[in-house]
């Protein structure tokens, strides 16, 4: 049996989706449905999370983030506990490996997504609990992402609108995944995985550049960069891990571009995206 909590986002509806394609037993808790003390979950994913909205919603983000995942953890059992955080905990950081030391500053809005993300790994990893691990997600995509409220997603909706304005440089680059690839190795991670720590990304970057690019092959539309525009980019993602442990291969996001721009439906059955990244 699995419980996965958060299963209404993006990401936790395609776990759901895999997992009831194969016969698992999935119970998907709604939102303020808390178990009962002492309850057995099973197999917990936990992919509860806000993302574009975490500044206006400081509370509710520690709540997401720490509380409930604390909670659960101290009083039910289970037979796995797989947290979902983010790659964005290694922001201006060089080493982007799973061990690697991090820091945060609180005095900074942005980083109480970061200062909370790695409170709830560290409540995670301290709880002396076994079978519990942590999975550091880089931007995930998949189709219809112009309903998302994301970058990517902000490209489609303006290209649909005849003009891509960037803020940031052409040569700004990030990690991104496809979901599909993402819940292959999550589920494996669940129930698998030898370390604690794994970072799930493709282990390239992709360059505002060439996700417009991309977008113009198929839809008909400009590009115009803001006046000194700064380049923002990550250092790339370790991925030696989840290659070492699962012979993980990601596929190129960029070749999924029909789908991720909404044309037709998707080969591999992707869930629909709701309007929102937040996910709680």
């Amino acid at each position: 049996m699995f419980t996965v909590f958060g299963g209404s986002g993006f990401i936790g509806s395609n776990l759901v989706r895999r997992l009831r394609a194969r016969g698992a037993e999935v119970h998907v808790p709604s939102r303020g449905d808390v178990p009962a003390a002492g309850q057995d979950l099973g197999h917990v994913i936990y992919a509860i999370g806000l993302t574009a909205d975490f500044r206006t919603r400081p509370f509710d983000t520690i709540e997401a983030h720490v509380s409930l995942a604390a909670r659960l953890l101290r009083e039910n059992a289970f037979s796995s506990f797989l947290y979902l955080s983010s790659t964005r905990v290694y922001a201006g950081s060089e080493d982007t490996r799973e061990d690697a030391r991090l820091s945060a500053t609180p005095l900074d809005p942005s980083d109480l997504y970061n200062l909370s993300k790695l409170t709830g790994e560290a409540i995670c990893l301290a709880s002396g609990r076994k079978t519990v691990r942590v999975a550091r997600l880089s931007n995930v995509v998949g189709p219809g992402e112009a309903k998302s409220d994301t970058f990517l997603g902000a490209l489609c909706r303006e290209a649909g609108n005849g003009q891509i304005q960037l803020r940031t440089a052409l040569a700004s680059s990030k990690d991104y995944i496809w979901i599909d690839d993402a819940v292959d190795v999550l589920l494996r991670i669940a129930q698998e995985g030898r370390h604690s720590v794994y970072n799930v990304a493709s282990g390239r970057q992709t360059s505002h550049a060439e996700w417009c690019a991309a977008i113009q092959s198929r839809a008909k539309c400009s590009v115009a960069v803001d006046e000194d525009a700064p380049t923002v980019s990550f250092a790339p993602i370790s991925t030696d891990r989840i290659k070492d442990e699962f012979a993980f291969a990601a596929a190129p996001v960029l070749e999924r571009i029909a789908e991720i721009l909404g044309e037709g439906e998707s080969e591999s059955g992707s869930h629909p995206r709701p309007t929102t990244r937040s996910r709680i």
